[in-house]
């Protein structure tokens, strides 16, 4: 993830979510029920960690049927510490597929067989980006294809193109979109209007998942470690409320 236009200060705790009417009537859905053995998922990401942070739990699912996951980097989070002397672009360039690396390897995923596209398009301006992102996904995706990324109103301006892109590519194709929400986490109020609750599912996330989508986030130290006197990239209430034992997706 990169922080580019939200402020990570402030944000809504995981107790204050616990009190939401919407999020208490989303739907349950196992995850063989989303994407069963045989139907491919096609995964997008803004940023290295988005990935984990949205669907984590359901990549493990995917333990022994790698060969139906596509995962898209679209960057490689270059963007993630502005003006910072010790994680400089140059560094994050070169860290953050490593940190993505190992946070896949710790989901249990065999990286030998899985399909990862790393697209090295600029981090916070994907906007720019859209029609190019639009353009891959059509020659990607199949009828049957699960096409999930960040939501079209997530509040990160690459997120939001990547879930611009991600719908006009499932519907010229036919495939079924999921929308993920990570940074309207933060800045949403419980029962926020402006999330489209009226399409929310929960992915249910079993122990065994859930540590193991755990252990992968806390791969990406670069997102999780204080830059000197500035805070963590990933505030600590932000990934409670990402480790919880489901997944919010918008079908």
């Amino acid at each position: 993830m990169s922080e580019n236009l939200i402020d990570a200060a402030t944000g809504t705790p995981w107790s204050d979510w616990q009190h939401s009417a919407h999020l208490a009537r989303a739907t349950w859905l196992a995850p063989e029920q989303l994407c069963p053995p045989g139907r491919r998922l096609v995964l997008l990401a803004p940023h290295p960690d988005d990935e984990v942070l949205m669907a984590g739990g359901l990549l493990a699912s995917f333990r022994g049927r790698e060969q139906d996951l596509v995962l898209i980097s679209a960057t490689n989070g270059e963007g993630s510490h502005p003006h910072s002397p010790h994680w400089t672009e140059q560094r994050l360039r070169h860290q953050r597929p490593l940190e993505s690396r190992h946070a896949l390897q710790q989901l249990d995923l065999d990286l030998n067989r899985l399909d990862w596209r790393r697209l090295n398009l600029k981090d916070g301006a994907l906007p720019r980006d859209e029609a190019f992102l639009v353009r891959h996904l059509e020659q990607l995706l199949e009828p049957d294809d699960l096409l999930l990324t960040t939501w079209r109103g997530d509040g990160h301006c690459d997120h939001e193109a990547a879930g611009r892109a991600a719908a006009q590519a499932a519907q010229a194709r036919g495939a079924q979109l999921a929308e993920a929400p990570v940074w309207a986490w933060h800045w949403a109020a419980p029962d926020d209007p402006r999330l489209p609750w009226s399409r929310a599912h929960r992915l249910q996330v079993d122990e065994t998942r859930q540590a193991r989508k755990r252990e992968a986030l806390a791969a990406h130290a670069s997102q999780l470690q204080p830059d000197g006197d500035r805070p963590p990239v990933l505030p600590a209430h932000l990934q409670a409320c990402l480790l919880q034992p489901f997944e919010l997706v918008f079908l």
